[in-house]
């Protein structure tokens, strides 16, 4: 499979890596250097586009491949305010789109046990719930996307949070602490606590390849299919 990488940088040459040693051949890399040139006819020759770029490139990114009608897996986060908009142009290009917050497997049944504890810790009110997620200096978007997937799971399950925020203060807000500290590749922890004791879950990634390993089984998915795909389609 012929992979265009949308983004460059420490993730797109891990994920070059994983991707050349599951068989396949990069055909294009896009960074700083050279994306100001890139048009939908240089991704022609890619069967699935690989997107890591930044939340200010992304959307430009997506539109061009639905432009070049290659199918694209999008790991970028940050820019989700837009998503209702690029699902409804992915339909009507008869396009296809990958797209989650955190590609890494044991992230994903990460989600599926912050769910289902939410759904018990709901019958308790006398736990309150807060999040903390830690990341390398250099991401751009806070609170991550995992951290909003995760918060979200929560607000959907616990009665007495109503929002969530990076701001502490409101008992019906779900607080969340974020950090930018070092290379770290990422860190999220959900906290119940009452008067009597703590109750912790927490996913600490060790290094990039679980989330590069996870993108590139997604292209490898969505190849010759047509429509949105997310994680759930693959767990």
């Amino acid at each position: 499979m012929n992979i265009a990488l949308l983004g460059y940088g420490k993730m797109g040459k891990e994920i070059e890596t994983i991707a050349l040693q599951r068989g396949h051949h990069i055909v294009l890399k896009v960074d700083e250097t050279n994306a100001h040139t890139i048009q939908p006819e240089h991704i022609k020759k890619a069967d699935v586009a690989i997107e890591f770029s930044t939340p200010h490139t992304v959307i430009k990114n997506i539109n061009m491949c639905f432009d070049a009608k290659i199918p694209v897996v999008v790991g970028t986060t940050g820019w989700y305010d837009s998503i209702l908009d690029i699902e409804k142009e992915c339909l009507q290009q008869n396009g296809t789109l990958f797209y989650a917050s955190n590609f890494s497997l044991g992230v994903n049944l990460f989600f599926k046990l912050n769910t289902y504890l939410a759904e018990l810790m709901n019958k308790y009110p006398m736990y309150d719930v807060e999040m903390e997620e830690i990341h390398h200096i250099h991401k751009l978007d806070k609170p991550s996307g995992t951290a909003i997937t995760l918060a979200n799971q929560i607000l959907s399950n616990i009665d007495c949070k109503k929002q969530w925020s990076i701001t502490q203060g409101n008992p019906e807000t779900l607080f969340i602490k974020d950090i930018r500290e070092g290379e770290v590749p990422g860190t999220h922890i959900v906290k119940y606590h009452s008067n009597i004791d703590d109750i912790e879950i927490m996913h600490k990634a060790h290094n990039r390849k679980g989330f590069a390993q996870g993108a590139v089984i997604a292209a490898e998915h969505i190849k010759d299919k047509k429509g949105i795909f997310t994680m759930s389609d693959l767990i």
